[in-house]
């Protein structure tokens, strides 16, 4: 059996079967899944690595503990203290091979209406050279030509594609609100508990999007300006009166019976979580107080500019990110 084993992880690594979880002894899954269990692994992988590269920590560490760092990256020539291979830029080039990788095997796999054609066997096998073709255009990347031309080029690519992704994550999210909805509903038939969980949760969805509201409103704005705060608040607690009305409606009952307020909770939910990414985001504003000194204003201020950190606002998009690819 162990040997079984081996010879299917090879099979899958180096070869062009298909995977069972790159090992023989794991139940039988259809090949499609774990294929697309593996392009998410590697997808979950460079995410990691862009977290660390996004990480001051892990570069406080890199220059703490690796003998003649500095040395090193002078060698490789990645600056003084390898700064081109941390923050954003070092983020923006990893991303960039991925979507590279991601979108040949993207032609690769147009117009495959069977398993059993050649394109199809390169596509469910040969992990581990895809992972040397994903490696090499993620370092590849740090050796363009003109840094500086391709980072301004791809920074509008990745608001571009950002904002396509805000919205195909929207379609994700009200999917699965539908099926979460559709799903206990149908437990009612046996079951009246269900609607006191779903009722639950649509309360407390809706507690978590009024109780940010509130929390942004204390936070990032005050009674004398902050005027841009307060509207982009207002459109956002408007909008999701809104949706909330529109999913109870008789017109969108009739054509959507499980439509209710489970999917415009969820998604008043999401809609504050991007306004609070949106406004801890913005450029800090400074004005002079009545001493004639400059103050931050419009930002919440804790003492020790934690104001300035992202930590939050990058964790729950991370995890909002991962959870909506494996989800698809």
């Amino acid at each position: 059996m162990s040997a079984q084993c081996c010879a299917g992880q090879l099979a899958c690594c180096c070869g062009p079967a298909g995977c069972s979880l790159c090992c023989g002894c794991c139940p039988k899954v259809r090949q499609s899944r774990t294929t697309r269990f593996m392009y998410a692994l590697y997808f979950i992988l460079v995410v990691f690595l862009c977290c660390m590269m996004m990480s001051p920590t892990v570069a406080k560490q890199m220059k703490e503990h690796i003998p003649f760092f500095e040395d090193i990256c002078k060698g490789i020539k990645a600056g003084d203290t390898c700064e081109t291979l941390v923050g954003y830029s070092a983020v923006y080039r990893v991303c960039f091979g991925m979507a590279c990788f991601f979108f040949l095997f993207c032609l690769l796999t147009l117009k495959i209406n069977t398993s059993k054609s050649c394109r199809a066997h390169i596509h469910n096998g040969f992990w581990f050279f895809k992972l040397l073709l994903l490696g090499a255009m993620c370092s590849g990347a740090f050796f363009i030509p003109d840094q500086e031309t391709f980072l301004k080029a791809w920074r509008y690519v990745g608001a571009f594609g950002g904002f396509i992704f805000i919205g195909i994550q929207l379609l994700l999210i009200v999917e699965f609100a539908h099926k979460w909805n559709k799903n206990w509903t149908a437990g009612t038939t046996s079951n009246k508990l269900w609607y006191a969980s779903l009722s639950l949760v649509t309360l407390i969805m809706y507690s978590v999007a009024v109780g940010g509201l509130i929390v942004m409103a204390v936070f990032y704005t005050q009674k004398v300006g902050c005027m841009e705060n307060k509207i982009i608040l207002g459109l956002n607690g408007g909008l999701c009166l809104l949706i909330s009305m529109v999913a109870i409606s008789p017109c969108v009952q009739n054509r959507q019976p499980h439509s209710g307020l489970l999917q415009s909770g969820l998604i008043s939910c999401y809609v504050t979580y991007l306004t609070f990414s949106a406004l801890s985001s913005k450029p800090v504003e400074v004005a002079l107080d009545e001493h004639g000194k400059n103050v931050t204003i419009c930002v919440p201020n804790f003492g020790q500019d934690l104001y300035r950190d992202e930590n939050l606002v990058t964790t729950l998009g991370t995890i909002l990110l991962i959870g909506c690819i494996l989800y698809s």
